[in-house]
């Protein structure tokens, strides 16, 4: 039996393109610290930089056949992560343009009346989505939105860490960055 341990990156990354699980699993041991100190660094959040590693190791696997590694295989990962880490910096960029762009565009409305028409159902898009987060993340991102309350004071009011609190508040952005990107670009589309 292979001892996967003492293998050259070399040879792993010819045994993964056949394939072969073990090898990966030991690439993904070497590498996944070090790849995630190094967006990490970056990106300056945790769970960004944890779901730009797992994708990079996700797509290493469903494409093993068809990768094409240079001389070795640190090299690979670290331009592939560096890739990742720049292509989701370009959508925050191209994402948070997008949304001053569409302040400009409100601010020069000329109609009033249509201006709050258009408001109020974009404040209502966004109540619905709120509405359908799942229950204690909602009421976290409540309190911590409309309350204006810490973390800190989001935890003693409800019992939890604040650390249980924090990944409440920054999923439920990420599911209504999601959401809403999309529902602010179609409520624009169908108003033209």
């Amino acid at each position: 039996m292979l001892n996967y341990e003492t293998i050259s990156d070399n040879e792993l990354a010819e045994l993964l393109r056949s394939g072969d699980r073990g090898a990966f699993t030991e690439i993904y041991n070497r590498y996944k610290w070090l790849l995630h100190s190094h967006a990490f660094k970056w990106m300056q959040d945790r769970e960004e930089a944890k779901d730009i590693v797992h994708e990079l190791f996700a797509t290493l696997w469903t494409k093993r056949e068809s990768l094409s590694f240079p001389d070795n295989l640190s090299a690979y990962l670290y331009t592939a992560v560096r890739n990742r880490i720049f292509n989701v910096i370009s959508h925050q960029k191209v994402a948070s343009q997008y949304l001053n762009s569409l302040q400009a565009f409100i601010d020069e409305e000329q109609c009033a009346t249509d201006h709050l028409v258009r408001e109020k159902q974009m404040s209502l898009l966004i109540e619905k989505e709120i509405a359908a987060l799942p229950v204690k993340m909602r009421e976290v991102f409540e309190l911590s939105r409309k309350e204006q309350l810490s973390h800190k004071e989001i935890a003693t009011q409800l019992t939890l860490s604040e650390q249980t609190v924090r990944k409440h508040v920054q999923h439920a952005l990420k599911i209504l960055r999601v959401k809403l990107g999309l529902m602010v670009f179609l409520f624009l589309i169908s108003h033209h």
